[in-house]
């Protein structure tokens, strides 16, 4: 996998990695709208960790500025 990920986009998916988790877990949001939260979640955590959203090649985004 190559990096498609800038350091910015990485940060802002880890803020709204926590805060839906937040949401979930202080029982603001619950029911069907919050298991589909922590699903996006976990989504964006992960891939910020690995630095690669799979959506972003077939968009033809890329926010990395390495080569």
């Amino acid at each position: 996998m190559k990096k498609n990920m800038g350091t910015l986009d990485r940060g802002i998916r880890v803020i709204l990695a926590a805060v839906f988790a937040y949401l979930y877990f202080s029982g603001t949001v619950s029911g069907t709208l919050g298991y589909v939260l922590l699903a996006f979640g976990t989504v964006f955590l992960l891939t910020s960790l690995v630095s690669f959203c799979p959506l972003y090649p077939l968009l033809g985004i890329n926010t990395c500025k390495t080569k």
